[in-house]
């Protein structure tokens, strides 16, 4: 009986092992499935319009803020692959914390990126849909809808793989607390 029982607990710290590597691993894939799409929908994002004989485009060149954004969720979905191989190869045969704690350093740099250019396009996003009376800056929006909807698209895409990051890099941190020093 009592040999069943360290069995038991043995296998215990095993199995949540597997589980938090699976769960990294799944929110790895939807960091780099979220980036890129935020990525795909910002780059592909253009619009045109004539209003009086006047024609008019929207692209998402034109804006420094939303080209941040398009690029810093190519770093991060990149490197979000790279961390994925790195948990793939090593995650599974070790738990050394320190392991964990250099996850940690990365989700938190990735997270740090996206949260600047989801800050950036947010602004840049709300000026184009509101306007600003004080300065005078017109709201876009209303001539430019499919360009700002898509827009808004890749931001909560942005937005959601920030939240993934945010839990990927809370759970590396809790991880890494096991640190031996």
């Amino acid at each position: 009986m009592a040999d069943i029982e360290t069995k038991s607990s043995q296998n215990q710290p095993l199995k949540t092992q597997n589980i938090f590597i699976g769960a990294q691993i799944f929110l790895r894939i939807v960091v780099i499935a979220a980036s890129f799409a935020s990525t795909w929908l910002m780059l592909t994002n253009k619009q045109t319009i004539d209003i009086g004989g006047f024609v008019l485009d929207a692209n998402y060149s034109y804006s420094p803020e939303f080209k941040f954004l398009s690029y810093a969720n190519i770093v991060v979905g990149a490197f979000s692959f790279v961390s994925l191989l790195f948990l793939v190869l090593v995650g599974r045969r070790s738990s050394n914390p320190t392991y964990y704690f250099i996850l940690f350093l990365h989700d938190l740099a990735l997270m740090s990126l996206v949260l600047g250019g989801c800050a950036a396009a947010t602004v840049i996003g709300s000026l184009g849909k509101y306007g600003n009376s004080h300065t005078g800056w017109m709201q876009i929006c209303d001539h430019f809808g499919k360009f700002c909807k898509r827009a808004t698209t890749s931001v909560a895409f942005s937005y959601f793989s920030l939240v993934c990051l945010l839990i990927l890099t809370i759970t590396s941190a809790s991880k890494s607390r096991q640190i031996q020093v």
